[in-house]
């Protein structure tokens, strides 16, 4: 029997940032994302031989050992050895899983696209369809969070994992005690097909750790340093706007509204951008964007652009003459999956 999984990447289009503590805890935060037909998968082989092999072949990354050692969170792939011990002792009443996994992703690490929470994701799917556990939705993307956030102690959000675990188009609202509640939003399909030709994704080939500019922004929100409060309060009621443009389809608002944001968000941290981003976006909005914003923390990774769609092609030449690559995404309805191959 092999078992595999996918959970699809996620664009942040709003209020990325009000999903993390301590702002998140204190004030509430809101975000709007999309999913995209960009994923990350896991493949697990049962074994008997008492061993636990992980191999996540996009990065090149490999851990062999004993099920004992496999319990340990230590590199390499910490996310691998976080999830199977977790999954082993809450689960499996402590009893060894003896298997082979198998990772990858179509966007390497730092890309903004919340690749690592989307591997956790998929890595829960697969063992959830492999053990028959009980688990929905709401459950398997608070699970990958506490696996990510406390049993790995890497800093970040929490949409992500909603993101991936969901799918589609969400508005989230994430409150004090980890309280989180996922509006699936009902737009309409030329909107969604307008959305679509109006997207043009650039990944400027700069892999950042989104650990430490999220760090950043944490001190500067619990020092109350500079704007960076007053930036996050702006930033969560743009997502509130983003949301009604989206639903009526009012793009020319929407790239307002976008634009805003972009600004807000520069002034949450002093790595939030660099002259490398902020030429890239000034390339494209010459040549006809409507609107672009870093995705995810930022610092580097993928930038997100709104384009008219008569403009596009104007946009994606322009993007073509910088250091980087030019992507083209579709949005996808449905959130992760998992089956088994008998």
């Amino acid at each position: 029997m092999i078992i595999r999984s996918r959970a699809p990447l996620r664009l942040g289009l709003a209020g990325g940032g009000t999903d993390v503590s301590p702002y998140c805890d204190t004030y509430g935060g809101a975000v709007l994302n999309v999913t995209i037909d960009m994923y990350a998968y896991t493949i697990i082989e049962p074994t008997d031989d008492g061993r636990v092999s992980f191999t996540a072949s996009d990065i090149d990354a490999r851990f062999d050992g004993t099920c004992e050692e496999a319990m340990e969170i230590v590199d390499p792939l910490i996310l691998h050895h976080a999830v199977y011990r977790r999954i082993v002792r809450q689960f499996n009443d402590g009893r060894p899983l003896p298997c082979k996994i198998t990772t990858f992703c179509d966007a390497p690490p730092g890309s903004g696209l919340g690749t690592s929470s989307t591997m956790v994701v998929s890595l829960v799917k697969a063992f959830t369809e492999w053990l028959n556990l009980p688990l929905g939705e709401y459950e398997i993307a608070h699970l990958a969070f506490e696996i990510e956030r406390i049993d790995a102690q890497l800093g970040g959000g929490r949409q992500d994992q909603y993101a991936a675990t969901f799918g589609g188009v969400n508005f989230m609202e994430f409150h004090p005690d980890d309280r989180v509640i996922v509006n699936p939003l009902r737009i309409k399909n030329w909107i969604i097909s307008e959305m679509e030709t109006s997207l043009v994704l650039f990944d400027s080939g700069v892999s950042r750790s989104s650990a430490s500019i999220i760090k950043e922004q944490t001190n500067n929100l619990v020092r109350k340093s500079g704007t960076t409060l007053e930036a996050m309060h702006a930033i969560k009621e743009d997502a509130f706007h983003m949301k009604e443009c989206l639903l009526k389809g009012d793009f020319d608002r929407f790239a307002v509204c976008m634009r805003k944001s972009w600004d807000a968000k520069k002034r949450l941290a002093d790595n939030v951008s660099n002259s490398h981003i902020d030429h890239v976006v000034e390339s494209a909005l010459n040549a006809g964007a409507r609107a672009g914003k870093v995705s995810g923390a930022g610092g580097g990774g993928f930038v997100t652009f709104l384009v008219a769609p008569e403009r596009r092609v104007d946009v994606i030449r322009a993007l073509s003459h910088e250091e980087g690559r030019v992507m083209i995404c579709h949005l996808t309805r449905q959130g992760t999956e998992g089956w088994k191959i008998l």
